[in-house]
């Protein structure tokens, strides 16, 4: 009794605290089981409600009830606003939605503070509820209490929405079965848009509501946004009761936690949320391909480019790939493995892109031929060629702090290529490849301080560290697929947060890591002090790194993992050990991650949380898209967009960075479908398919749409 006394009051508080979280998931849940939308805006209508019903609040019941109507009817258009803006992508999938939410999210948030401001507002109920009851011989504050009364009440009212109402009918039929809905007369993507009006209208009541207990000011938005992705997870999308008491737990944990377990309470979350997807993704059916839905390919169409690959006359190459070829959809017939990218793409080996050959040669072209300048191996290599002249032209075009972006950017292209690799070729979307990226960095920086300072050194045991990481975490993220796949990363990257913030005495936590020794760049040289120096030690190392990566992605390997992402089912039944393809490819982007976690602390010489968090994530993700998401280079190009709209654009407009970011995430998604890469037509120069090629989520245009990812029900 005297522990339940003692902790009386954080366990209500954590009662309150999960049911503001319930009101504000089960919108989320609606949002992502019925219309099948991934809203990382979410956090954003909730911190709209909260800025509006902290702004009209005045310590009045009508004060209260104004801003009520005020922030629920804000984010209430702003989520049928968000259901247009995604009305789009609905055959695109899910990681095209999540970029684009998330880019409404920084705009959102860059308006949300010109508007109200930076700092945090005050809010201000009315009298009645401004004091404290007795409980259990323990003062507890009267808003709280009412709050969970009103949010008992939310609940029964949205089960019985669902269960005996005519529009709770329409609801569930659009998850289960659109086009039955559509039969008896009603609109799907109107159904649809109220559902999303809905989620937003929750939010921005649970904002209002909610203001006195998760107050509106800076970093609002994420920490809702996280919390209710733990409890949409725990509790799944098939209940809103289930939600109801996943979101009571993930209260309880972060409040009675940290009174009980303080140490582990930064962990317990993440882990939780973890540990449900693995053993749900463990314990249900082996996954046949990538993706949510993973629908099977066009039989007409791979019976079509099966018998063109039959007639075509291919010449002898590497054995052992033609299962990979086959099941990636190139159509590549055995032994062609070592035909160029270009004609890979066009669909031939040794015909030009028009498919006829060179004249006097018939269908057989000699190799020599495609090594000439303008053949299609030039043609591919001249990119690449340009890239190279212009990176190392840039000392002496820009300035010191520009040519200090451009080493910054250099190593976060080194972790977009990684989450390339995951992404476009292993099929595995992720959102925590900042967690290896921060193992190499941490690596690196506590080998400078130790006294190993010699570059090569410092890339080759922060390489090893993140692969060593990768290799640890890898079987918890190969067994999913899709949109599980981007959870389980985000889970692993925000618990390797947690890691940063708590080990002081190796990250340095909040404060991060700074003063210690500059690289050598070899033995028995000098510390690199000077940005010219830095940027080409950067240089070197990129394009080392990259090439290898090329040259695994193009070897009969390469092959092989595209051909796991494209038909994995057939790879199995071919006797591939796809599970040990994936986890090789896991690890092997994971060291590259660390090389380029080693490259930015060698370069920016300090290191930070902020460095290695999920904004960068987030940032790497989104140069993949802009590059393409099989296009190693455009995963590079896309890093330097991103870093010169960061920082060197946003600094002719200050404190507007992250709006600019934001409409670079919308006029991606929206103006590059298939990235930079797929502006040229070209191939990835890995695997044969288009640079553009759809991510692993994404659906053919003459597929229909797929059921959602769950329905809703009580």
């Amino acid at each position: 009794m005297d522990l339940l006394d003692a902790h009386l009051i954080p366990a209500v508080d954590g009662v309150a605290f999960g049911l503001l979280l319930f009101v504000v998931a089960a919108g989320l849940s609606l949002a992502f089981g019925t219309a099948g939308v991934l809203n990382l805006s979410h956090g954003t209508l909730y911190a709209i409600g909260a800025y509006t019903g902290a702004e009209l609040s005045d310590g009045t019941w009508g004060g209260l009830a104004l801003g009520l109507a005020a922030g629920t009817a804000a984010a209430c258009v702003a989520g049928a606003g968000l259901s247009a803006a995604t009305a789009p992508l609905a055959r695109r999938g899910h990681l095209a939605q999540a970029l684009l939410t998330f880019g409404l999210a920084l705009i959102g948030g860059d308006l949300l503070i010109q508007l109200f401001g930076a700092d945090e507002l005050p809010v201000r109920v009315p009298e009645a509820l401004d004091s404290s009851v007795m409980l259990l011989g323990h003062r507890y504050p009267a808003y709280r209490l009412c709050f969970i009364v009103m949010a008992v009440l939310l609940a029964a009212f949205g089960t019985w929405v669902l269960t005996r109402t005519r529009m709770g009918a329409a609801v569930r039929a659009a998850a289960d079965d659109p086009q039955m809905l559509a039969a008896t007369g009603r609109n799907p993507r109107a159904v649809h848009t109220g559902v999303l009006a809905a989620a937003g209208a929750l939010a921005g009541a649970a904002g209002v509501l909610g203001a006195p207990i998760i107050g509106p000011g800076p970093g609002t938005s994420e920490n809702v946004l996280m919390l209710s992705l733990v409890v949409v997870v725990l509790g799944g999308l098939r209940s809103l009761w289930a939600t109801f008491f996943a979101a009571v737990a993930v209260g309880e944990v972060q409040t009675l936690g940290v009174s009980l377990v303080p140490d582990l309470a930064p962990y317990l979350l993440f882990a939780a949320m973890a540990a449900v997807l693995v053993l749900r993704s463990r314990f249900a059916e082996p996954a046949t391909a990538h993706g949510p839905e993973g629908p099977a390919p066009d039989p007409v169409a791979r019976l079509r480019g099966h018998l063109a690959g039959r007639l075509r006359r291919r010449p002898r190459g590497t054995p052992g790939t033609a299962e990979a070829a086959e099941a990636s959809g190139t159509a590549e017939a055995p032994g062609t493995a070592g035909a160029s990218g270009a004609d890979r793409a066009a669909g031939t080996a040794g015909t030009d892109r028009a498919g006829a050959a060179p004249r006097g040669y018939g269908n057989r072209v000699p190799k020599w031929i495609g090594r000439l300048p303008g053949g299609p191996a030039w043609r591919q290599a001249a990119p690449l060629l340009v890239l190279l002249v212009v990176l190392i032209s840039l000392p002496a075009l820009l300035d010191a702090y520009s040519i200090s972006l451009a080493g910054s950017a250099l190593a976060l292209g080194l972790l977009a290529v990684s989450v390339t690799i995951l992404t476009g070729y292993a099929g595995l979307p992720t959102l925590g490849q900042t967690a290896p990226f921060a193992v190499g960095a941490y690596a690196t920086a506590n080998l400078a301080d130790a006294g190993w300072t010699v570059g090569p050194v410092q890339i080759v045991l922060s390489a090893l560290a993140a692969a060593v990481f990768s290799a640890v975490v890898g079987p918890a993220v190969i067994r999913a697929r899709g949109t599980t796949v981007l959870m389980i990363t985000l889970a692993i990257g925000e618990l390797t947060g947690a890691v940063v913030n708590q080990l002081k005495s190796v990250t340095g936590g909040a404060d991060g890591l700074v003063g210690f020794p500059a690289t050598r760049a070899l033995w028995g040289g000098e510390g690199m002090l000077e940005e010219s120096e830095l940027y080409n030690y950067a240089l070197v190392v990129a394009v080392v790194a990259v090439s290898v990566t090329l040259l695994v992605l193009r070897s009969p390997a390469g092959k092989l993992l595209t051909g796991t992402r494209g038909a994995e089912a057939r790879m199995r039944a071919s006797g591939h050990p796809v599970g040990r393809y994936l986890l090789v490819a896991h690890i092997c982007a994971g060291a590259l991650a660390g090389v380029g976690g080693s490259l930015m602390v060698t370069v920016q010489q300090y290191l930070s949380p902020a460095d290695v968090g999920f904004e960068i994530a987030a940032f790497a993700l989104l140069a993949v898209v802009i590059g393409g998401t099989t296009s190693v280079i455009g995963a590079l190009l896309g890093a330097g967009l991103i870093v010169a709209t960061r920082d060197w654009v946003a600094g002719s407009w200050p404190g507007h960075g992250p709006l600019l970011l934001g409409l670079l995430f919308v006029a991606t998604v929206y103006v590059l479908p298939r990235g930079l890469a797929g502006l040229r037509g070209g191939s990835d120069g890995g695997n044969g398919r288009s640079s553009g090629a759809p991510v692993p989520e994404d659906r053919p245009p003459s597929a229909p749409a797929p059921n959602p990812a769950g329905k809703v029900s009580p």
